[in-house]
């Protein structure tokens, strides 16, 4: 693999129409670290990112696309007026790891002229969807397994990319902001909740499930409070993020491509109030998942959206705009080191072996494509959006819900909403007490367990940017 200069993490597009290369000591001084300006805009942008028939789903582990039952889409909106612009963005897909990632944000910061730092993309996770990696699509097509269509995510990021860049000649003056949040009954539920004498994980909860006895144990520990926060201009409502911490899958791997339950009540209220752009985020969900509640039937789905569809309408509700006052963005960089029980040689030899399933040979391209960009250098950015006292913080991967609970008692004056499955690179990021517990999701886990140490002082470190 081509080492990934670093810098190339910090390269700005196109600001006042110059190319330039902008430190973010010079971003600050230019307003990018905080602004209190009364010229406050916002676009908003989306576009359709549908894969085509037969398209690898959730990066080639289950079957490939053969029925669009409604589709993926891509949500964002653009904030001017506080320095360099400021993006969010969440998209319908698995996932988007590594260099890809970085390419996407690449793309939408010269489109809207920011820097690639000021840009969160966010994936939602469902599962049948596209899930990106070219390295480690690289690294298994001598095999005769994909990844994903490279000429088809290029396109999407492009359309993407475009998508934004149009949207500004629509911005509105931004003018008020409101938070507000609502239980979510029965459908978030911990998936490690069965355990051994010795404290070691038995059998995952998953998205759905039928197994008596891990449906009839407590949900454990999750987040059940789905938080929004809405953007005003005078008063019109622009747009509303939706943030919810639990894995987004009814059921998949039929190859039935869809936005699933959490798309589909996100789309509902889109109807409803059509002249605002609706974004959902899936929070800190790596060991959240439906399966309490879900027992993969069709009726299961049905609920699971009403169920989603009615915390929305109840969060709305709560909304109170106030005049918004200031905007900061801030961000840290961080890059855990891989887990040296899973040396380069033996995953090689783990993706070579055809006596290995598909899923276990995918498993060893991921973990050398984490290897490899480790080696290059090329950090995760971990950000967060201020306004005023609220924060949108935007986090890597599949974080474990603690990681959310800890951001939110950082600053508990402060409205923190959580979106994780940024930059999909490590996988699953547990935190260091979970390790040893074992279970699926620390079985792919890449990182050392040090990433709790790192994420958990990025996220003070974000956090406390909004001062």
């Amino acid at each position: 693999m081509t080492p990934i200069p670093r810098r190339r993490f910090l390269q700005s597009s196109l600001l006042g129409g110059a190319a330039a290369l902008l430190p973010r000591s010079a971003l600050a001084a230019a307003g990018g670290a905080g602004a209190d300006a009364p010229a406050l805009r916002i676009a908003t942008f989306r576009a359709d990112l549908t894969p085509p028939l037969g398209h690898p789903l959730c990066g080639g582990w289950i079957a490939p696309a053969a029925e669009i039952l409604d589709p993926l889409e891509a949500m964002g909106f653009v904030i001017l007026g506080a320095g360099a612009p400021q993006v969010v963005c969440a998209i319908d897909w698995t996932g988007v790891l590594n260099a890809e990632h970085l390419a996407w944000r690449e793309a939408i910061a010269r489109a809207v002229g920011t820097t690639p730092d000021r840009v969160a993309l966010q994936c939602v996770h469902q599962h049948d969807a596209p899930f990106v990696c070219f390295r480690a699509d690289e690294l298994l097509r001598p095999y005769g397994f994909a990844v994903a269509d490279r000429a088809f995510v290029t396109e999407m990021r492009d359309r993407l990319a475009a998508a934004a860049a149009a949207s500004l000649a629509g911005a509105r003056p931004l003018t008020h902001v409101a938070r507000g949040s609502a239980p979510v009954e029965q459908v978030a539920g911990n998936r490690r909740v069965l355990l051994d004498a010795s404290g070691k994980v038995v059998r995952m909860r998953g998205s759905s499930c039928r197994d008596a006895e891990l449906i009839a144990l407590p949900e454990g520990l999750i987040d059940p409070q789905l938080r929004t926060v809405a953007f005003y201009s005078g008063e019109t409502r622009v747009a509303a993020c939706h943030y919810y911490a639990c894995h987004p899958m009814s059921h998949y791997g039929k190859g039935r491509v869809g936005s699933d339950y959490v798309g589909l009540a996100r789309r509902r209220r889109q109807q409803e109030d059509s002249g605002c752009l609706r974004l959902y985020f899936t929070g800190a969900a790596g060991n959240l998942a439906a399966g309490k509640y879900n027992d993969g039937s069709a009726e299961a789905k049905v609920r699971l959206t009403e169920r989603m569809y009615q915390a929305m309408v109840r969060s709305d509700e709560s909304l109170r705009p106030r005049p918004l006052q200031r905007v900061r963005w801030s961000t840290r960089d961080i890059l855990p080191p891989p887990d040296p029980a899973y040396p380069p040689e033996q995953l090689r030899a783990q993706l070579s072996n055809p006596s290995q399933t598909r899923v276990q040979r995918s498993i060893a391209a991921m973990r050398l494509s984490w290897r490899d960009r480790v080696e290059s250098g090329l950090p995760i950015c971990i950000s967060a959006l201020h306004l005023d006292d609220i924060s949108l913080l935007h986090l890597p991967a599949e974080a474990f819900v603690e990681y959310q609970l800890l951001a939110q008692g950082v600053s508990p004056d402060r409205f923190v909403a959580t979106a994780a499955y940024g930059d999909g690179g490590p996988w699953y990021l547990p935190t260091r007490p979970e390790y040893p517990k074992g279970g699926y999701e620390v079985s792919v886990a890449f990182c050392d367990p040090v990433v709790d140490d790192i994420l958990t002082v990025a996220i003070r470190g974000v956090l406390s940017g909004a001062a």
